[in-house]
């Protein structure tokens, strides 16, 4: 069978889905970068149309679970997966899309994976939106260096412990990734299970070089 389960995926996708709503442009492609099972992209891509939604994810097991999902809800807006580590130099999603990628989406990501992660997922960022684009990040971080809860401590430890690469991060250290790919936060919102949905969106001079049709 190749279709995975995540529970965690099923309480917070309500929740998730209502800031998506507020911040998302109202067109293009929504990027999402580690889609994990592919539950948040069957049902995020019926409830935001017309907006495409194109998931992403690392090995065969992630991209088979994310199509088994697609081809149950038979969404004409949801994609085929595309294998994409954020590492890469050039991202496999550049090209032959319905519409331009208007939007970055990930959950879950930054804290189960080495911190360049963070920092290749902003600069790919910046290579794609164009003026209007928004980055989304969801999941546990820590706020000026502490915890925002006792259970995301524990978390936390137990993260470092599978892997010293792993860890709740600091918002303020993802913030000043952003800021040194030319984006800004705009939203930091408290969300059930003590995480946070992030928005970012690029700065004005950024967004500026970014609507230039020789951009990029």
């Amino acid at each position: 069978m190749t279709k995975r389960y995540a529970p965690a995926t099923e309480r917070n996708r309500e929740s998730i889905l209502q800031v998506l709503r507020e911040y998302l442009p109202e067109q293009g492609t929504v990027l999402e970068i580690a889609a994990g099972t592919g539950q948040h992209a069957a049902f995020f891509s019926r409830h935001l149309e017309p907006r495409f939604w194109l998931p992403t994810d690392m090995g065969a097991a992630s991209l088979a679970s994310i199509d088994s999902w697609r081809e149950e809800v038979s969404s004409s807006n949801l994609l085929r997966s595309r294998e994409l580590d954020v590492r890469d130099a050039v991202w496999p999603v550049e090209h032959a899309l319905p519409a331009p990628i208007s939007a970055v989406v990930n959950i879950n990501m930054v804290h189960i994976s080495p911190w360049e992660c963070c920092t290749a997922l902003f600069s790919g960022a910046a290579r794609l939106l164009p003026s209007y684009g928004v980055v989304f990040m969801y999941g546990p971080f820590k706020c000026e260096g502490q915890h925002t809860a006792a259970s995301n401590a524990r978390f936390d430890s137990q993260l470092r412990s599978e892997n010293p690469e792993w860890g709740v991060r600091d918002l303020e250290a993802v913030t000043d990734v952003a800021i040194a790919c030319g984006f800004e936060r705009r939203a930091a919102i408290e969300m059930p299970a003590n995480n946070l949905s992030l928005v970012y969106g690029r700065t004005a001079g950024d967004a500026a070089n970014a609507s230039r049709p020789d951009a990029g």
